[in-house]
C-alpha cells in the first residue's frame, strides 16, 4: 500500500511540474489517459531514481562534495531528462523539451513529493 501512495504522491507531483513549466508536455486525450500516463511516467520516474541515482551518487561523490550538494540539481534534471526519454520509447505521451524544463520540472517534482510526503508520513 505505501508503494502505491508513493506512486501517487509522484503522479501528483509531475502532473503540478506539466502545469507550471511550460516545456513539459503531458499529450495525453481525456482525464483517465492522463491519470494512466502520469501513474506510468511515475513508476519510470520511480525505477530510474532507484536505479541510477544510488550508482551516480557514488561515482560523483567528488561533485557532491566539491559542488556543496549544487550537482544534485544537476543529476536531477538530467534522471528527469532520462525518465521523458524511456516514456517516448513506451509511446506515453509524455515529453521533456531540454535540460532547463527538466531542471525546473525535477525542483518542482521533488518540492512538490516533499510537500505530500509530509501528510502521509512514514509509517
Amino acid at each position: 500500500m505505501t508503494l502505491l501512495i508513493r506512486v501517487v504522491i509522484s503522479a501528483v507531483a509531475l502532473w503540478v511540474a506539466t502545469a507550471l513549466v511550460e516545456n513539459i508536455h503531458l499529450a495525453a486525450g481525456n482525464t483517465a489517459e492522463r491519470v494512466g500516463t502520469l501513474l506510468a511516467v511515475a513508476v519510470i520516474f520511480g525505477i530510474v531514481n532507484g536505479v541510477l541515482k544510488p550508482i551516480i551518487k557514488t561515482l560523483g561523490c567528488l561533485f557532491y562534495v566539491l559542488t556543496l550538494g549544487l550537482f544534485a540539481l544537476v543529476v536531477n534534471a538530467l534522471l528527469f531528462l532520462l525518465t521523458s526519454q524511456v516514456a517516448e520509447a513506451l509511446d506515453l505521451p509524455f515529453r521533456v523539451d531540454g535540460f532547463w524544463a527538466a531542471f525546473w520540472g525535477a525542483i518542482i517534482v521533488g518540492v512538490v513529493s516533499w510537500l505530500l510526503n509530509l501528510f502521509v508520513g512514514d509509517d
